[in-house]
């Protein structure tokens, strides 16, 4: 009888156990992800090298729970496509066709990253109006025409926000450097050699008129198609000319070949160039074999290149070392890795996706980040730069030494001080 007992028991208690599943409130399905479509040039270092910053911080975030939204949270979730723009010969419209296809076949919520080139994300503007998508472009585009778009038009075009750094704030930091090589040294002949594409042709142009306007002796000005891959003439020009200093803008990866012409024809000049991505990346002194020392790059903004600009710089720098098995590795890590975040604030300050909420949280923004204060001017969505990280956004100029990206500029961040080339002698 005591067995039969059990045996009852068992049943009515596994029965007891359906019935109380089956009437359990099931739990809620997970909140949906925040969609952020990602249009950048993948073959290039500048697409690949954003795409890795936003991994890194969408990542960082998501481990935390994601964003709040209305006190439910919500993960992150990137959507990359390859707009090919950084590639020679490639149409404008198939850039536009790529970030189409982010906005209605992937539902982006957001648009971070680019178009990379500025042709590309200057049409680009009319499909964030047509579908009113808020976009923070991150890396490439650094034509000034962006922003003052935006100004002009800001009905139109207030979905558009750039979170680095523009040729009109590039010009005046490079013309600085150039100021200080004249005043400790007496340089004032330079030589100008940039690309063929928006940005490049405008900094080039404002460079020469600039530094004319200073008394500097500009001794020539040549301009490259994109994959160019001989610069000896320019070189030959400057290095008769009697150039002390080059100034070079170029975002092709073929430019470590001009560094290798540079060294080989035994050219007598500093040579500063800004963007210019063979120079800029970590591999960029195995791929030259060295003769990239004493170069100069821009990768734009702080955090590209070890620095102590603010206390994220080098935990941004360590992270990314660790997550890659790489350094930083040239323009459009750093700020495409803050423009996660700053989404992510600007969201949660929102308590919306909704656009109009949204940029109205971007134009409030003013938070500390990799390269200082990250701010952006109501009017042109322009990120607001400084050479103080207290005060705006902090450009970053390292120069090759002994096979070490060092921050020379600006002195508020510097790691270590110019040095000159042996054959390149003081003339005062």
């Amino acid at each position: 009888m005591k067995k039969k007992g059990l045996l009852l028991l068992t049943v009515a208690i596994l029965i007891g156990s359906i019935f109380a599943g089956a009437c359990a409130p099931k739990p809620a399905p997970p909140a949906p992800p925040i969609i952020i479509g990602a249009p950048l040039s993948t073959a290039y270092v500048y697409g690949w090298a954003a795409h890795r910053g936003m991994v890194l911080a969408i990542e960082e975030i998501n481990a935390k729970g994601g964003v709040s939204i209305g006190g439910v949270m919500r993960p992150f979730k990137l959507e990359v496509i390859d707009t090919r723009d950084l590639e020679p010969g490639v149409p404008v419209a198939e850039a536009l066709l790529a970030m189409e296809k982010l906005i209605l076949e992937k539902k982006a919520d957001v648009i971070l990253g680019g178009p990379l080139r500025s042709e590309a994300a200057l049409a680009a503007q009319d499909l964030l109006t047509k579908y009113k998508k808020v976009s923070i472009l991150s890396a490439g585009v650094l034509s000034p025409a962006y922003h003052a778009k935006i100004a002009r038009e800001y009905d139109k075009y207030k979905y558009a926000f750039r979170i680095t750094s523009e040729v009109i704030w590039l010009s005046k930091e490079a013309t600085d450097i150039f100021e200080s090589l004249r005043k400790d040294y007496g340089f004032d002949r330079t030589f100008i050699m940039v690309q063929d594409v928006a940005h490049a042709r405008a900094i080039g142009k404002i460079m020469e008129d600039g530094l004319t306007k200073k008394g500097f002796k500009v001794l020539g000005h040549e301009v490259y198609p994109t994959g160019a891959i001989d610069y000896s003439i320019g070189l030959a020009k400057a290095k008769a000319g009697g150039a002390q200093m080059l100034f070079i803008w170029m975002d092709h990866p073929e430019t470590g070949i001009l560094a290798k012409q540079w060294y080989d024809m035994k050219v007598e000049a500093l040579p500063i160039s800004g963007i210019c991505s063979a120079i800029e990346q970590p591999g960029a002194w195995a791929g030259t074999e060295g003769k990239v020392n004493y170069w100069f790059a821009s990768p734009c903004n702080a955090g590209n290149a070890p620095s102590t600009a603010t206390e994220w710089t080098m935990k941004f720098y360590d992270a990314y070392k660790a997550r890659w098995l790489i350094e930083p590795e040239a323009y459009g890590v750093s700020s495409s890795y803050m423009a996660v975040y700053v989404l992510a604030d600007a969201i949660t300050r929102a308590g919306s996706l909704e656009a109009d909420a949204l940029i109205a949280a971007l134009e409030k923004t003013d938070m500390m980040g990799i390269y200082g204060r990250i701010r952006f001017d109501p009017k042109s969505h322009q990120i607001i730069p400084s050479y103080d990280p207290k005060e705006g956004a902090v450009g970053t100029w390292f120069q090759w030494q002994d096979g070490k990206r060092v921050v020379v500029w600006p002195p508020t961040i510097a790691m270590g001080t110019i040095k000159l080339p042996p054959c390149l002698k003081p003339v005062k």
